[in-house]
């Protein structure tokens, strides 16, 4: 409650549900006296961060922020509890916070299984619902601001963003990365030779390929390699035909321009080469009479 309502972060309460707003002390009193319904329950304060693109701040007001927060935990199944909604205006994003009670008005406990892929999901569905931007891959990230492992997690989404269109196999994909201090080792089914996955290290961290991003677990980096080798391929392919279509060209015009040649000078008459062409002629009719 004191980093979501922190007056240091520009933070502005919207909006607010079964708690007493007087003050931050009565809405922490509120959430610890409906806590006590379930003392079971170890964590009893979910915290939601909905982040939104800058392209999209002049139509981000604050009703239009609390009406999708208020969406996205119907969907994340946060209902019928106490919980607050609040702004920060310290990032050039617009973003909200949600605190809520994981113990609800009947002292039933609100699932946190699987939220991570659960809110992927419906951020996602939200963000087409209401028309926003979506930002493509990990564009735009920050990573100055990241602590490790993530940033070093970042390092290795760059570099093989760069390096995977340029390459054609493996052995090329492992030298580019090493440049960058990236090592690169598989994983086999069992004692096999049979690979079913890749693991990318740097900085003594390491991660699969998919935990990257998904475009790069092993499966799809060898797809992506492969169409690499066919497009040159075929390129190579096209430029042989068109040097060979140049040469063939070539030879028939000079063959042309040979079956074609016409003598040329002061000495030469059309006239007198047919009236001659044609006296050869008689005379070998003649000779044929005879």
């Amino acid at each position: 409650m004191n980093y979501v309502l922190d007056k240091a972060k520009q933070a502005e309460l919207l909006a607010a549900e079964g708690v007493r707003c007087k003050s931050r002390e009565s809405i922490i009193r509120s959430f610890v006296t409906q806590s006590g319904l379930n003392p079971k329950v170890a964590k009893t304060v979910g915290h939601i961060s909905l982040n939104f693109s800058a392209h999209d701040k002049n139509k981000l007001t604050n009703t239009a922020m609390v009406q999708i927060a208020k969406a996205y935990m119907a969907k994340m199944g946060i209902t019928d509890t106490q919980y607050i909604i609040g702004r920060h205006y310290d990032r050039e994003h617009p973003h909200i916070h949600i605190v809520f009670n994981r113990v609800d008005n009947n002292g039933k406990t609100i699932s946190d299984r699987n939220d991570r892929y659960r809110s992927e999901k419906t951020c996602k569905e939200l963000t087409e619902t209401y028309g926003l931007y979506f930002a493509q891959g990990k564009e735009n990230v920050k990573t100055h601001r990241l602590q490790e492992p993530d940033k070093t997690k970042y390092e290795i989404y760059d570099a093989l963003k760069a390096a995977v269109p340029k390459c054609k196999n493996w052995n090329e994909l492992k030298k580019e990365l090493q440049k960058q201090g990236i090592a690169t080792e598989f994983k086999h089914k069992g004692n096999t030779r049979e690979v079913q996955g890749v693991i990318f290290e740097k900085n003594r961290y390491k991660f699969n390929g998919s935990k990257i991003d998904r475009q790069f677990s092993f499966s799809k980096i060898d797809f992506q390699l492969q169409q690499n080798r066919y497009r040159e391929e075929r390129r190579d392919e096209a430029i042989h035909i068109k040097n060979q279509s140049r040469i063939s060209e070539t030879v028939t015009s000079v063959l042309g321009g040979l079956f074609d040649f016409q003598p040329s000078g002061t000495d030469f008459d059309p006239d007198e080469a047919e009236l001659l062409k044609q006296h050869k002629y008689r005379k070998k009719k003649r000779g044929i009479k005879l």
